[in-house]
């Protein structure tokens, strides 16, 4: 067979294997795996570099409608550009039905969007905020056979909070439709009542963002969830957990042979609460949710991480401009941390993080990085065995990666939409250096060489993981 494409003498590292091997590409799939492959129209000399599958990030915000005068900081064009900067080759954001609207209609012009701007695969979630009898008797089904495999539900912020029984209602259609159920565990009247506390004691910096959603709220949000889960019979992923206390409800459900899942992010391994007390505003930067902890649950995060508590890595790439009205230093959010947008960017940045805080010092091997980073975004929704790991028939979605390139991340040399990032000067060991998408080069040495618009928008089989016990 005639190659499109041979990637020589680098070392290809998969979720179980590690060996030296060429690749040959044809037809945007891989079709050869040897010690040497024949030649092709284009080679690439991978000597000294890991070969790895392209980077999934199943958690992503781009495009999203906000609140009254908010702005996400990414369109489809930025966000997959600077995914793939990151050594990434599909991410997978959120189509939002807001409420007293159709969410077929909602995942329609959500699509729009996306059409013609990607530089990289995309592959939607839903998410779920008015589970009216239509969307849980007629659409949600229809949506889940059309490939939309996934979706997200709230149990905060007002305008997305399910309650107790409206979460029931729509883990039953989750359970009988073998779609996959991803949670964000906060308790909405325990964080309304600590907001309007702190506020009335006028303690309303950003740093009391934090201070308004401690663990505690976490986790009993987290055991909730569960137990609900539990009583359906369905499956569930926790997303952007946070900290020990919510990271033990759902390695105590795993124990008792649950179907439960786990995913964290790079600000919870980084980031602490300290950052969020900035002057001048300055910590708005970091007002994410859940917050950023402490030390101490930076390790506990790494000990779900080692122990296989979480099963994802992601960035909950949800960007915002600092300097702007239509961002971080909105004209409410100067005047309370309950206005401040929710959110930071983090999809160029987080495969560099977690492979210089996991790999470069040894907290887990490069099998367990691709493991964390791709491999198991793509069983976990569908994907596999399409992408997600070199092999034979699968997409050519792939990263070279320098082990010991030292960078320092900056905004400067980040393509994102978003003004600033949290991880300014943070030194990394480890570096994507060349991202290839369905065999075409689409980055090389930080420079974005794809055309926008060579993404596709994929359907999504049912996953083995949301299938009941």
């Amino acid at each position: 067979m005639k190659l499109d494409l041979a990637i020589r003498g680098g070392t290809i590292v998969t979720a179980s294997d590690m060996y030296r091997a060429d690749i040959g590409i044809a037809g945007g799939q891989i079709v050869a795996i040897a010690n040497a492959v024949s030649a092709a129209d284009q080679e690439i000399d991978a000597t000294g570099l890991y070969v790895m599958p392209g980077g999934i990030d199943s958690h992503v915000h781009v495009s999203q409608p906000q609140g009254p005068g908010i702005i996400l900081a990414d369109d489809f064009a930025s966000a997959t550009a600077s995914a793939a900067a990151g050594g990434n080759t599909c991410i997978m954001p959120f189509a939002l039905q807001q409420r007293g609207t159709s969410l077929r209609q909602s995942v329609e012009d959500y699509r729009r969007l996306a059409e013609g701007e990607c530089h990289i695969d995309t592959s939607f979630h839903l998410i779920i905020s008015d589970p009216t009898p239509a969307v849980l008797g007629q659409e949600l089904p229809a949506l889940v056979k059309d490939g939309y495999t996934s979706f997200k539900v709230f149990m905060t912020y007002d305008d997305l909070v399910l309650n107790d029984r409206q979460l029931l209602e729509v883990l039953e259609v989750a359970r009988d439709e073998h779609a996959l159920v991803m949670v964000h565990c906060e308790g909405y009247d325990t964080i309304k009542f600590m907001t309007e506390r702190l506020e009335r004691a006028g303690k309303t910096e950003p740093y009391y963002h934090a201070v308004s959603r401690p663990e505690a709220i976490e986790r009993e949000a987290t055991h909730r969830a569960i137990s609900h889960a539990e009583l359906i019979d369905v499956p569930m992923m926790v997303v952007h957990v946070s900290g020990r206390e919510a990271m033990e409800q759902i390695r105590w459900a795993q124990q008792r042979g649950l179907k439960v899942y786990g995913e964290t992010c790079p600000q919870y391994i980084t980031l602490t609460a300290e950052d969020l007390k900035g002057l001048n505003m300055e910590g708005a930067k970091y007002v994410c949710s859940p917050p950023p902890r402490d030390t101490e649950s930076q390790a506990s995060i790494w000990d779900g991480i080692t122990q296989g508590v979480f099963q994802t890595f992601s960035s909950d790439h949800c960007p915002f401009r600092y300097h702007a009205t239509d961002g971080k230093l909105n004209e409410k959010g100067r005047t309370s941390f309950r206005w401040v947008p929710n959110g930071i960017p983090g999809v160029e940045t987080r495969l560099p993080i977690l492979f210089s805080e996991g790999v470069s010092k040894g907290r887990i091997t490069p099998q367990k990085f691709v493991e964390l980073s791709s491999t198991n975004h793509a069983k976990m929704y569908g994907l596999y065995p399409r992408k997600g790991s070199i092999g034979i028939g699968f997409d050519a979605d792939i990263a070279l990666w320098d082990p010991f390139r030292k960078e320092t991340i900056r905004q400067d040399i980040l393509h994102h939409g978003s003004d600033y990032t949290p991880w300014e000067g943070f030194e990394v060991t480890g570096w994507p250096v060349m991202t290839i998408a369905r065999g075409t080069v689409v980055m090389d040495d930080g420079k974005i060489v794809g055309s926008k618009g060579y993404g596709q928008i994929l359907s999504r089989d049912i996953s083995d993981y949301a299938k009941k016990r």
